[in-house]
């Protein structure tokens, strides 16, 4: 009688032991998607490599991500395709602020998706300025002489690349229009990416454009192009020889990309917590630190939890929003 008692304690034990365990225990269980709304070659998805090959060790003996690239629509695309997944964690999408914080407050009609409430925020990974570049043999070879050149009339005269229609090299050039007080706006030429664009320029296809300095870095370091003036208000350590155009040519001038990975609405805590914690450890590591600096990407440093990266996304949506109505540039596809 007692054995029998036992072994149906034993059973009942049993039989109640999955609802008993976590599933993050189990997580990762076959390969991690990281997706990048961008083609191959650009910032986003030279960041994501670099992130995915230190990731996948971190999350332990089935840690492996992958990076897959659905180009289109700055990011947009992709965006909208990520909101639909299984938010079990084998999703991700690293995203940058084109398309989850400029896109839905500068594009007329918005955005499909809510950059706040229709994702689960992960962790900020880092933050890059853009840069100006132009072809080798650009008259304009100083951030003064090019701002003086497009106020001669470059509207007509010198169209932009860029990497996609709303992205933020997009802005930056809009940017440049409004603070120098031009009436129109420049010709606009949007590629599916960053890197994309740049070979344009080393090409000679395009005259000059806008880039994240991580589209860039390697083709600026390679003299295939050249760097004009970075955005941010201070020289990005690796490059220190080339200007800002807050010191330069247009005081106040302050415009920063950040990425950062995210995934579906409603993804388990746990499985947000170990991707975070895979995540954090990560970026201190020295190499991965390295490589992202040598790209044009300065590793987060600030608090990094997931309410932390959650704060971030809606500082950042505050920030574009006041952007969009202090400079009156709005963007259309």
């Amino acid at each position: 009688m007692l054995r029998r008692s036992l072994l149906g304690l034993g059973l009942a034990a049993t039989l109640a032991l999955p609802t008993l365990v976590s599933p993050a225990l189990a997580f990762p269980d076959r390969t991690i998607n990281l997706a990048v709304g961008f083609a191959p070659g650009g910032s986003t998805d030279i960041t994501s490599r670099l992130l995915a090959d230190r990731l996948g060790p971190a999350l332990g003996a089935e840690g492996r991500v992958v990076v897959e690239n659905r180009a289109g629509a700055s990011g947009m695309i992709a965006s909208d395709w990520l909101r639909r997944q299984n938010p079990d964690g084998h999703v991700l999408m690293l995203v940058e602020a084109s398309s989850h914080a400029l896109a839905p407050n500068a594009l007329v009609g918005g955005t499909r998706y809510d950059p706040l409430a229709d994702y689960t925020h992960i962790a900020v990974v880092g933050t890059g300025p853009m840069i100006v570049v132009a072809q080798p043999g650009f008259p304009a070879r100083t951030p003064q002489a090019m701002v003086a050149r497009m106020r001669e009339g470059g509207q007509e005269t010198l169209p932009f690349a860029s990497s996609g229609v709303a992205s933020m090299p997009h802005l930056s050039a809009e940017m440049f229009a409004s603070v120098m007080g031009q009436g129109g706006r420049f010709a606009h030429v949007p590629y599916r990416s960053g890197g994309l664009m740049v070979e344009s320029i080393a090409k000679a296809e395009t005259q000059w454009g806008v880039a994240v300095l991580a589209s860039a870095a390697a083709q600026v370091r390679d003299g295939r192009v050249l760097g004009v003036a970075v955005t941010g208000l201070e020289r990005f350590p690796s490059f220190p020889d080339i200007p800002t155009l807050n010191e330069t040519a247009l005081p106040g001038f302050d415009l920063e990309n950040w990425f950062a990975v995210i995934g579906p609405r409603g993804m388990p805590d746990a499985v947000v917590a170990r991707l975070n914690q895979a995540i954090r450890d990560a970026l201190v590591q020295p190499t991965l630190r390295e490589r992202l600096l040598l790209a044009g990407v300065a590793p987060w440093t600030r608090p990094n939890t997931p309410a932390d990266a959650a704060a971030f996304f809606r500082s950042e949506m505050a920030k574009f929003r006041d952007v969009v109505a202090r400079t009156g540039v709005k963007l259309e596809q």
